[in-house]
């Protein structure tokens, strides 16, 4: 998929002679004798799912899409996406090579995001790879390191279910399918024993003759190694010279289902397993890239989206996806090129309606495929809500404090942003309309974390600040190690006094950003290879 810029309480279990009866009664008869791993695998996986929807959503994209705020139920679920290598470490996972995974929350605030989310019912799975940057697979050579950079991701965001997005030079990779099928086998054999489930999906490539031989061989591979798959996802999109000219996408996007319908069943087969054509459709899904695709040509509508859907249902399609949640909306007038992909709009007319509840109509099942439902939140208390210094990232907002736009406090042990001035407004007074408060709710203090470093630059960066040197507009210093840039012509007066009455204070405090960018540039270049 392309990309612009650089997780319940689990269900009862059937017993094995239950589980045994389910599999003699939805396959007819079992082959050769055959119940072995295999067999008992891919039927489970097969019977005890439930169809789900999932959008991708690029968390790495700019601007930034707040999947914490769903505009659809069915946003509720998200795949988020990517991790890969990252640049300075090849068996350390990053996301799209920007961001390692703790970076992703300190800048981006990950995970608190996906703890909003997720205490509001919905949930996140990862995808792995991608069309951009390096798929960890690929740049990570040792299995076991490879099966490591895996768990971390997972045991993080407590994921029972991951994605696998491989295209490109990935899937070409012969060695990497097979490093990535090893490191999958042992991470699911291993978490297994420990009774942790985890799903595992493909997402590949299709043209509407269904997977193209590199993707059969990476499907062949998974399965050689013992994988169990919960399905392979197929990125009905872009199909480039194989899509004749005036074809219908919906249509398109059917053939290349019922293809890979077909030519998953033959890799089972040729495994030793025999499934049914039900269980099979159960472990199909379908990604559309909704709107305009990287084809001027292909344009994905809502008809399309409709007509897909009920195809899908149909058919029993176990897992329905779209890319990407960050463009389910129409361009604004100020987008003429509709034909050139944005990755924050769809560049179709979508009359107010949301590609999101179309195509995931009907699928009620949850991302986790082996996961029970939602637990029911316990009853607040006060004092659960009474805020500590000491384990909040943020300082504790006060009503005679002033904050400037995009400063970030705790309240009732969540984290809200400001999104202008603001002094003496409740963060969490309810109202009835966003625009009603300055605070825009983050997401809750996840457990252990501690007040967040005040952040400084190095002695020498810019002058200190005192009292009896007059500083123009623009002007930087350093006061305690953080820096400020003057507003207007000042003297004498304190960058102490910006937090607490920025309006009147000469002195604004730099953004991360802005210290980011001092750093980088400060930084040594890297010699010529």
């Amino acid at each position: 998929m392309t990309v612009t810029r650089v997780d319940p309480t689990p269900v009862r279990r059937l017993s094995i002679l239950r589980l045994f009866i389910a599999v003699v009664v939805t396959a007819g008869v079992v082959v050769g004798g055959l119940f072995g791993y295999q067999l008992y695998a891919a039927q489970a996986a097969g019977t005890t799912s439930s169809a789900w929807f999932g959008g991708y959503v690029d968390v790495t994209a700019t601007p930034t899409y707040a999947f914490e705020s769903p505009a659809t139920n069915s946003g509720k679920q998200t795949v988020l996406s990517f991790v890969v290598a990252s640049s300075a470490d090849s068996c350390t996972p990053s996301w799209g090579a920007a961001y390692s995974l703790q970076q992703a929350s300190d800048s981006l605030d990950l995970d608190r995001r996906i703890a909003r989310l997720q205490q509001q019912g919905g949930d996140v799975t990862v995808s792995f790879g991608g069309q951009a940057n390096t798929e960890l697979a690929v740049a990570c050579t040792s299995v076991s390191q490879l099966a490591a950079a895996y768990a971390s991701v997972i045991d993080r965001y407590d994921l029972t279910t991951v994605d696998l997005d491989v295209e490109g030079t990935a899937l070409q990779n012969v060695a990497a399918n097979a490093r990535r099928a090893e490191a999958l086998a042992l991470l699911q054999k291993e978490r297994r024993a420990e009774g942790k489930p985890l799903a595992i999906w493909l997402t590949l490539p299709v043209t509407p003759d269904g997977l193209s031989v590199d993707g059969q061989k990476a499907v062949k591979e998974t399965l050689a190694k013992k994988v169990d798959l919960a399905g392979v996802n197929a990125m009905t999109m872009d199909y480039g010279s194989s899509l004749a000219a005036g074809s219908n996408m919906a249509v398109a996007a059917e053939d290349a289902l019922t293809a890979t319908h077909r030519q998953l069943g033959i890799l089972y087969g040729q495994t030793g397993t025999t499934l049914t054509s039900r269980t099979l459709w159960s472990k199909i899904g379908a990604t559309p890239m909704i709107g305009q695709n990287d084809d001027a040509d292909e344009v994905f509508t809502l008809k399309n989206a409709t007509a897909l859907n009920a195809f899908a249902v149909s058919k029993g399609v176990g897992r329905m996806s779209m890319w990407s949640l960050n463009r389910d909306v129409s361009c604004g007038s100020n987008y003429t090129t509709l034909t050139v992909v944005s990755d924050s709009c769809s560049g179709v007319d979508q009359h107010g309606q949301h590609f999101a509840t179309l195509l995931g109509k009907h699928f009620k099942g949850t991302i986790d495929s082996l996961a029970g439902t939602v637990t029911t939140p316990e009853p607040v208390s006060s004092a659960s809500l009474k805020d500590n210094p000491k384990t909040s990232p943020y300082p504790i907002w006060s009503a005679d404090n002033s904050y400037l736009e995009g400063t970030k406090i705790v309240w009732h042990r969540n984290v809200y942003e400001a999104k202008w001035w603001t002094q003496g407004d409740v963060p969490d007074n309810p109202v009835l309309n966003s625009w009603q408060t300055p605070w825009q709710l983050v997401g809750p203090v996840l457990k252990g974390e501690k007040p967040v470093a005040q952040p400084t630059l190095p002695a020498g960066t810019y002058p200190n600040w005192d009292g009896t040197t007059a500083f123009t507009s623009g002007a930087r210093v350093l006061f305690e190690g953080t820096p400020y840039q003057a507003k207007w012509w000042t003297q004498g007066d304190s960058p102490a006094a910006a937090s607490s009455n920025p309006d009147s204070s000469p002195w604004v405090p730099l953004t991360l950003a802005q210290i980011a960018a001092v750093k980088a540039s400060a930084a040594p270049s890297s010699p010529a290879p």
